[in-house]
C-alpha cells in the first residue's frame, strides 16, 4: 500500500468560548478522520479521494502519525471519530 496522509472532515468554525464577535477565539471540530493515498509526487498532500471514497478537496490534512511514532494510522485524541470505512481498508 502506498503511503497514507490523515485527513479531517470539519465542521464549520464555531466559537471556542460564547463570546461572540472577539477574532481568534474559533476554532475548527473534527466531524470525521479519514486516510487517503498521498498525492503523486507531493508525499505531504492527500490524493483527491479518501480511502473510503469521499473527496478530500474540502478537508484538513493533518500530521502523519508516522512522524509521531504512533502506533495507529490516526492521531489517539480522534479515535472516536475514525471512518470504519478507511480503517477496514488499512487493516486489509
Amino acid at each position: 500500500m502506498r503511503a497514507i496522509v490523515v485527513v479531517y472532515e470539519v465542521d464549520k468554525l464555531a466559537p471556542a468560548h460564547p463570546s461572540p464577535g472577539i477574532r481568534g477565539c474559533e476554532e475548527r471540530h473534527a466531524r470525521k478522520v479519514h486516510a487517503a493515498p498521498t498525492a503523486p509526487g507531493e508525499p505531504a498532500a492527500a490524493g483527491p479521494r479518501t480511502l473510503c471514497g469521499k473527496d478530500t478537496f474540502a478537508m484538513e490534512t493533518g500530521p502523519s502519525t508516522a512522524e509521531d511514532g504512533g502506533t495507529t494510522w490516526y492521531p489517539a485524541p480522534y479515535a472516536s471519530v475514525v471512518c470504519p470505512d478507511c480503517d477496514a481498508v488499512i487493516e486489509t
